[in-house]
């Protein structure tokens, strides 16, 4: 069966916090930690609702942390402004070195899918205007499963749509509790540490592999 990678979109392929320049005009220098609070609380409020069975969209969960950020900061951003920044998550961009590593990938026949929290409406618009969708075979969901990662049963579905196994399916992702999951659902996993310092969790399931770079993943993959 050929090897299958599905990519992570948010903080892996986009740039959640690049949300901080459009932050900057309504917190000021509080822009980065708006955005790094946001972002926590956002995948939290996804945690807890797959736990809980109790499943609100990704894009609701995200305007939830927004209110959320507003009153921890303690500042007031009008319902329109609001609006405007949840807009604006639809706009993000990829990271730099997204599109050179996505393109190697593509040229040696790997069938690559984006694989998200976010809504699919919300995913397809992304990836299309960041210029990434042309190289990903399909998007899948979780909406579709109504749970949020690292539930078994979204990795489950990945691969039923995806018409793959586990074996030769491989998961790239920054964030450290969607490499637990996938690994635990017996996946392949390659973890972006994009930055630095954040610290792998010390638990029993390993990524496969640890990459700094999208750039290193075709030589790892297609070794």
């Amino acid at each position: 069966m050929h090897t299958t990678l599905a990519f992570d979109i948010y903080g892996t392929l986009i740039d959640p916090y690049a949300i901080a320049t459009t932050l900057e005009k309504h917190v000021g220098g509080n822009a980065a930690l708006f955005a790094q609070v946001w972002r926590d609380k956002q995948l939290e409020y996804s945690f807890r609702r797959g736990l809980m069975g109790v499943y609100k969209n990704f894009s609701v969960c995200t305007r939830h942390a927004l209110d959320y950020t507003c009153q921890h900061i303690g500042v007031v951003i009008p319902a329109l402004s609001k609006q405007e920044l949840m807009d604006q998550y639809r706009l993000l961009p990829a990271y730099p070195d997204v599109q050179s590593a996505l393109e190697k990938l593509k040229l040696a026949g790997l069938r690559m899918y984006a694989f998200s929290n976010g809504l699919p409406d919300d995913l397809e618009h992304l990836l299309g205007q960041a210029c990434v969708n042309t190289y990903l075979m399909d998007i899948v969901s979780v909406h579709d499963v109504q749970s949020f990662k690292p539930d078994p049963a979204v990795y489950a579905y990945f691969l039923e749509q995806a018409k793959a196994s586990e074996a030769d399916t491989w998961l790239v992702s920054s964030n450290p509790f969607d490499i637990i999951g996938a690994g635990a659902a017996g996946w392949n996993t390659a973890w972006l540490q994009r930055d630095q310092k954040t610290v792998f969790d010390p638990w029993e399931f390993k990524p496969t592999v640890i990459v700094k770079d999208l750039s290193e993943l075709p030589n790892i993959v297609l070794a």
